[in-house]
């Protein structure tokens, strides 16, 4: 039964487990702590795009709005998944097939 600093032991108790007032005294030591290995962050596969892979998505879009197919947040959502395609090395087309 171990005792902290908070709670008292009797003498007749100290006697019977031959503990001393300075044994409780004392904090066993505590385990050293060990951080977590961080993970490995993921190296980025695209590069910036070029000025006439941004001309290319801006036509693109621009067909999109004459269309009035889709909404706002739909138009920035496809715009968004066509960017990362194209930065990846896909073309245009390449990009627009894989989404759909």
């Amino acid at each position: 039964m171990a005792y902290g600093s908070s709670q008292k032991m009797s003498k007749k108790e100290m006697k019977k487990t031959g503990k001393s007032k300075q044994d409780l005294d004392e904090d066993p030591p505590s385990p050293p702590a060990t951080k977590a290995q961080p993970k490995p962050r993921k190296k980025r596969e695209g590069k910036p795009m070029t000025a006439e892979q941004k001309a290319d998505l801006a036509k693109h879009m621009a067909e999109h709005k004459e269309v009035k197919d889709l909404s706002t947040s739909e138009k920035r959502s496809h715009r968004m998944k066509m960017m990362v395609r194209m930065r990846k090395g896909m073309t245009l087309s390449e990009a627009h097939k894989d989404i759909s």
